[in-house]
């Protein structure tokens, strides 16, 4: 749909038989759940740099930090190939707008976490692959992870909380992108900055305040790098529990001494690990309506991603 967020999907994960042995690597969770949320953009580059259905397999060989792809049995070097596709890829995919890039685990072009590199014959160490290491230098603020690691409830929510945080982010300032734009937008991620690292968060505050004595473009992009900085830390269950307690205390001369036990009740079972988030943000979120809080209700926090996900239904 034209009005879903663009995520990059490495072509297999989506069914499509471009493996090297003719396979795919169907998730599951990628079609069925996050296919009707966003719009998928499919990259092979083993397909995308012209080799065939099915190839001999390959690996990566020699200095992590600089490795070669090469084919197994007939030591065919195709790095130079590769590194062209990348080259023409990522340029390609500006023009997408993307939101984020889910990438095949392992594989010697789009593994993003430790793929082997082989020395002598033998696994030695580990690097990127080619073309998830052009995607990320080139798109450095661009959430990005790998399908294996999207089964883990705490690594899919961060995952999918910093997409939807990148696109919010990007739409501002392309929208306003004036001092008062900035605090603005900062003003209404404050909460789900706290709730991942409050210190960076209070640096975050401070450069914001300090925002005319800076150049605007360098402001921008400082911004912008340590807000996405800032949620690649995972919002704990202390953390959460933190900033639930603070949206509390802004009802706290409302409520009747009943309903405030029950919220305080609630949250310490959250803290217990007894219920999931979703049951006292519910609560909160039920008075930030109820009382007409501004603040609050503008707050990302409290709604940062589609319920439909379910992200955080779990204990």
């Amino acid at each position: 749909m034209a009005d879903t967020l663009k995520i990059g999907v490495s072509s297999c994960l989506l069914g499509e038989k471009v493996r090297y042995d003719g396979g795919h690597k169907l998730n599951r969770y990628i079609t069925d759940v996050l296919g009707p949320r966003f719009t998928f953009v499919p990259v092979c580059p083993e397909v995308g740099c012209g080799l065939p259905v099915p190839r001999e397999a390959m690996r990566l060989e020699g200095d992590p930090a600089g490795p070669r792809l090469v084919t197994i049995g007939s030591r065919i070097d195709l790095t130079e190939r590769m590194l062209a596709f990348c080259r023409q890829a990522v340029s390609t995919l500006e023009r997408e707008n993307l939101c984020g890039f889910v990438f095949k685990k392992g594989s010697p072009s789009s593994g993003l976490f430790r793929v082997r590199v082989w020395n002598r014959g033998l696994p030695d160490r580990h690097s990127q692959g080619l073309f998830a290491r052009a995607v990320v230098e080139h798109f450095p603020l661009l959430p990005v992870e790998e399908e294996g690691r999207l089964e883990d409830p705490d690594l899919r929510e961060n995952f999918i909380e910093r997409v939807f945080a990148f696109s919010r982010l990007r739409d501002s300032i392309q929208n306003d992108g004036s001092i008062g734009g900035l605090v603005n937008f900062h003003s209404r991620h404050k909460l789900q900055l706290m709730a991942h690292h409050p210190a960076l968060c209070r640096e975050m505050g401070w450069m914001v305040a300090a925002a005319r004595s800076m150049e605007h473009r360098e402001l921008l992009e400082r911004y912008g790098r340590r807000f996405m900085a800032t949620l690649g830390f995972h919002a704990t269950v202390r953390k959460n529990t933190d900033v639930l307690r603070h949206i509390a205390g802004y009802f706290g001369k409302l409520l009747p001494a009943d309903e405030k036990q029950e919220l305080a009740e609630m949250i310490g079972q959250y803290q217990g690990r007894l219920v999931p988030l979703v049951v006292p943000l519910t609560l909160l979120k039920h008075y930030a309506r109820k009382f007409d809080h501004p603040y609050l209700r503008e707050q990302t926090y409290l709604d940062p991603h589609p319920a439909e996900l379910m992200l955080r239904n779990h204990a």
